[in-house]
C-alpha cells in the first residue's frame, strides 16, 4: 500500500508542476492609457498636478485612504492601524501604525529592508515647510495648523540655513516607534482628510530624499503597490506591481443599494492587492490620437472620453451601437471639480480692487458664453457653475444662483461704456480709462482642443469690442508662470481632493499667492471666512459662511468659475473593477485585467 500510494504521490506532482509552470509564466496582465498632460515629476511634496499626483498616489502611501465604493465618501486606514484618537477640542490628533510595512528596496537603504515608522511622517510633514523644497502645496499643509511648524520655516527664511530637520516641534512628533501625533492651533473637525492624499502626503524616506538630492523628483520610493520602472518625460511612464508590498486585501463597503458596488465586492473581496502587474501611460496631448488608441484596442482605459469624440461615443448619452458591440464600458459622473478662467489681480490691465477694474472683470465675465462652451466644445458634457464650489463637497447648493453664470452682452458693454473704457482712437476697440489700448492676454496651449477654446475666447472679446492676444506654452510651463504671477488670464481645471468645499477656496485666501491662488487675490474679510470655516463644526452656522464666500467671489470676480464638467470614462470589456474616483486619484490597485476577453489586435 505505501508502495501504491508513493506512485499516486508521484504521479500527482507530474501532473501539478506543468500547471504551477504554467501559472508562473501567465504572461503579466498591464493596464494600457494614455495622460492628456505631461506630468511634472514624481515626488509628492513638489507636485500638485493632477497627472503627477496620479503617480505619486500610487508609489506612496498616506495615513488613511478614501474607501474604493463607498458613497458618500468613507475613510479607511491605509498604514494608519485604526482611525485617529481625537481630543474633545479637535486640536489633538493622535494616530497609531500598522507595524511591518516597509519602503521599497533602493540603494539609498544600503541593502538593509527599511520599516515605515512614525519618525518618517514627521519628516514628510516637515518637508513642505523647508524653503528649499519649493513645495506648491506647502499652502495646504500650512492650513492645518501644526503648532510650530510655519514657525520653524520662518526661522529657516530670516537665517537662510538650511532647515532644522532635528528640531522637535510641537505640532508634530513621533511619540514612539509607530505612535504619531499632531497638535493644532485652533479647533480642526475635519484635520483627518488631509491625512488621506496619498499623492501629496503620501510618506518618504529621509536616506532616499538626501540621497538623490535634486534628483527627487525621478527617484520616487515609497510604501506602496508600485514602483516606478521607466520615465520617458512627457512621454511615457512605466510601473510595475511593487513584488515586495505587503499582504493587503480587497476591501470596500458600497451602500446597500449600490447595485453595482455590491457586484465588485462580491467579485472581487478577499483578493489580494493590485491585481494587475504593470501600467504604461503614454502621453498624447491631441485628442484624436488618443481616441483612436483605445478604439483600436492599443489603450484599455480611456481617462476622459475627449469633447471632440463625444457625440460619436455617446449619442444622446449612451454608448455608440458600435462601441457596444464590441463591450465598451462607459463610466459617467459628475465631477467634483470645475474649470475656471482666473484674473491675476496684480496685472495692470485686469488687476485691482477699484471700482473701475472690478467692472472690467464682470464685464469679461459676463461676455462670456457659457452655454456655447458647453454646447460646442464639450459636446453638453457640463453644466454652468454659480461658484467655486464644486458638487459632492460641503457648501455646494443646487438652488444657489449667481451672476457667475450670467451671459449678458448688453450689461457687459454698459459697464464698458460707463467706467470709460472706450473707443479713444477710433480703431473700433475699447481702450483703457487713460487712453492706452486695451489688450488682454489669454494663455493658452498649443494643441487642437485649445485651438477651439481660443476660437470661442476671440469671440467672446470680439463681441464687447476687446482685443484680445494668446499666448502659447506647454501646459507644465504655462503652469510655472501662473504660480509666478506673470500670467494674466489662464483657464484651468481643479478637483476637489477632500468632501470638504473648502479645498477649492484656497484658490482665493491670500496665504495660497503664489500657489493655488493664481488670482492673486487678496481679501482680509475672505481669508477670515476661510479661517472660521476651519474651525467651525458640518452645520448651518458653516453653510452660511459657505454663502458669503461665494457672494465675495461674485462681488470682486477674482476668477470665472466656469463649469462643473461631466465625467465620461470608457474601458475596454476585458479591465474589470474601475470606478471613478472621487477625492483620490488611485485605482489601479482595485481593477482587475480579464485577458479570456481581450480581443487580438
Amino acid at each position: 500500500m505505501k508502495i501504491a500510494r508513493l506512485f499516486a504521490q508521484a504521479a500527482l506532482l507530474m501532473i501539478c508542476l506543468p500547471l504551477q509552470a504554467s501559472e508562473s509564466t501567465a504572461p503579466p496582465k498591464v493596464l494600457k492609457y494614455a495622460f492628456q498632460i505631461a506630468e511634472t515629476g514624481f515626488d509628492p511634496a513638489q507636485t500638485s498636478d493632477t497627472y503627477s499626483q496620479t503617480i505619486t498616489s500610487h508609489i506612496f502611501e498616506a495615513l488613511y485612504a478614501y474607501d474604493y465604493l463607498a458613497e458618500p465618501a468613507k475613510l479607511r486606514p491605509l498604514t494608519a492601524a485604526a482611525l485617529p484618537e481625537v481630543s474633545v477640542d479637535f486640536k489633538t490628533w493622535t494616530v497609531k501604525l500598522k507595524p511591518g510595512i516597509f519602503f521599497t528596496d533602493d540603494p539609498a537603504f544600503k541593502g538593509k529592508p527599511r520599516e515605515l515608522v512614525a519618525a518618517d511622517y514627521v519628516y514628510t510633514f516637515k518637508r513642505f515647510a523647508d524653503p528649499a523644497t519649493k513645495s506648491p502645496t506647502w499652502n495646504a499643509i500650512e492650513e492645518m495648523g501644526l503648532l510650530g511648524l510655519g514657525e520653524l520655516r520662518e526661522q529657516a527664511l530670516k537665517s537662510k540655513k538650511p532647515f532644522d530637520y532635528e528640531r522637535e516641534i510641537e505640532g508634530l512628533r513621533a511619540l514612539d516607534r509607530y505612535t504619531l501625533q499632531f497638535k493644532l492651533k485652533h479647533s480642526r473637525p475635519r484635520f483627518v482628510f488631509g491625512l488621506a492624499q496619498s499623492g501629496r502626503s503620501g510618506v518618504v524616506a529621509r536616506e532616499v530624499v538626501e540621497a538623490y538630492g535634486a534628483d527627487i523628483t525621478a527617484h520616487p520610493v515609497g510604501t506602496g503597490p508600485f514602483v516606478l520602472k521607466d520615465w520617458r518625460r512627457s512621454s511615457r511612464i512605466v510601473l510595475e506591481k511593487n513584488p515586495a508590498y505587503r499582504e493587503r486585501y480587497y476591501e470596500a463597503e458600497p451602500a446597500a443599494d449600490d447595485a453595482e458596488g455590491q457586484a465588485l465586492l462580491a467579485r472581487f473581496k478577499g483578493r489580494r492587492i493590485p491585481m494587475i502587474d504593470r501600467v504604461e501611460i503614454a502621453i498624447i496631448e491631441e485628442s484624436q490620437p488618443r481616441w483612436l488608441s483605445f478604439v483600436g484596442g492599443e489603450h484599455d482605459f480611456l481617462d476622459r472620453v475627449p469633447p471632440e469624440f463625444v457625440n460619436v461615443a455617446l449619442p444622446k448619452g449612451k454608448v455608440a451601437p458600435n462601441l457596444a458591440k464590441k463591450g465598451i464600458q462607459l463610466f459617467r459622473v459628475m465631477g467634483a471639480e470645475s474649470a475656471f478662467t482666473f484674473f491675476n489681480l496684480e496685472d495692470k490691465t485686469l488687476g485691482g480692487y477699484s471700482a473701475d477694474k472690478v467692472a472690467l472683470r464682470r464685464a469679461i465675465s459676463l461676455a462670456i458664453d457659457i452655454q456655447r462652451e458647453i454646447n460646442g466644445v464639450r459636446r453638453g458634457q457640463a453644466v454652468p457653475a454659480q461658484s467655486m464650489i464644486v458638487p459632492h463637497t460641503s457648501g455646494f447648493d443646487t438652488s444657489y444662483k449667481s451672476t457667475n453664470s450670467d451671459f449678458d452682452v448688453p450689461r457687459a458693454l454698459a459697464l464698458l461704456d460707463l467706467y470709460g473704457y472706450v473707443d479713444k482712437d477710433g480703431d473700433g476697440w475699447r481702450d483703457m480709462p487713460d487712453g492706452s489700448p486695451l489688450v488682454i492676454e489669454v494663455a493658452t496651449q498649443p494643441d487642437a482642443l485649445s485651438r477651439q477654446y481660443d476660437e470661442l475666447w476671440k469671440r467672446n472679446f470680439n463681441n464687447v469690442q476687446i482685443r484680445s492676444n494668446f499666448f502659447h506654452g506647454k501646459w507644465p510651463e504655462q503652469l510655472k508662470q501662473a504660480r509666478a504671477g506673470k500670467l494674466m488670464l489662464w483657464t484651468l481645471a481643479d478637483t476637489a481632493t477632500s468632501p470638504d468645499g473648502i479645498d477649492q477656496m484656497l484658490r482665493f485666501y491670500s496665504p495660497a499667492i503664489g500657489a493655488r491662488n493664481y488670482a492673486r487675490f487678496r481679501s482680509a474679510e475672505f481669508d477670515a471666512i476661510y479661517d472660521q470655516l476651519q474651525v467651525l463644526p458640518d452645520g448651518p452656522e458653516r453653510e452660511a459662511l459657505f454663502l458669503q464666500a461665494k457672494r465675495i467671489q461674485a462681488a470682486i470676480v477674482p476668477e470665472k468659475t466656469n463649469v462643473h464638467r461631466i465625467v465620461n470614462d470608457m474601458a475596454q470589456p476585458w479591465l474589470i473593477g474601475y470606478r471613478r474616483p472621487l477625492f483620490r486619484y488611485e485605482f489601479w490597485h482595485f481593477v482587475d485585467v480579464d485577458e479570456s476577453l481581450r480581443t487580438p489586435r
